[in-house]
């Protein structure tokens, strides 16, 4: 975490946060298995993939970040997994997380990210979502269940844009409408590839960690003290 975070200890007054979505605004659906089990009338612990949370046991998180398989790839297997489970018949990501959790979305996300977004909006730091699949994954209803998203003043998704983290036009694409440039925006993800990414057209980083989102969030508060 220090090596990654160097750059943003140096950083002038930040005037941006572009953050990801799934991950670190919203808890990861490995984290709400117990919900998900709930919602689809499974047993307790009908689920056995923990991805981050014991990568030892989830082979198929392991060859995501190796780059075997994208991300996409990971949750279209599981969303197969899962629809056999119940019998359902899901074509995508989006039908798996609307029953998982579509009826009460603000349930899955983090309180933390809730408080860090309203500071940056009171001191009027711009805000985006840069995120690879918010639409594909969550479905395009989803966002009006979510008032904060109010509080963004761009929401970059590779559902319509087709420009995925860790391209770099993705970045430059979203730093451009915010009319920022990279030394004056925090970048928040929990992916490596996508922080390496972004380090590489020159934004300050956090590598948000799902184990200790409360500590990713005060290191990011820190950061952006006025």
């Amino acid at each position: 975490m220090e090596k990654i975070n160097k750059s943003v200890e140096k950083a002038k007054r930040l005037k941006g946060v572009i953050l990801d979505f799934g991950g670190v605004i919203s808890r990861t659906l490995f984290e709400t298995h117990a919900l998900t089990e709930v919602a689809l009338g499974l047993p307790k612990s009908s689920l056995k993939w923990f991805g981050p949370f014991d990568s030892s046991s989830d082979s198929l998180w392991q060859s995501m970040q190796s780059d075997q398989i994208s991300e996409r790839d990971y949750w279209h297997e599981r969303t197969k997994e899962v629809a056999e489970l119940i019998g359902a018949d899901w074509d995508h990501m989006s039908d798996f997380v609307k029953a998982a959790r579509g009826s009460e979305p603000l349930e899955i996300i983090r309180p933390e990210a809730i408080i860090a977004i309203e500071h940056w909006k009171s001191n009027n730091v711009k805000l985006a979502i840069l995120s690879n699949e918010l639409d594909l994954f969550y479905g395009d209803k989803f966002r009006d269940k979510l008032p904060f998203l109010d509080f963004f003043d761009i929401i970059h998704d590779a559902t319509y844009t087709k420009m995925l983290k860790p391209d770099p036009r993705s970045y430059i694409s979203c730093l451009n409408d915010l009319n920022l440039q990279p030394q004056d925006c925090l970048f928040i993800d929990d992916q490596l590839r996508n922080i390496t990414g972004a380090q590489k057209i020159g934004l300050n980083t956090i590598h948000f960690n799902v184990l200790n989102p409360k500590e990713s969030f005060s290191q990011a508060l820190e950061l952006s003290k006025f």
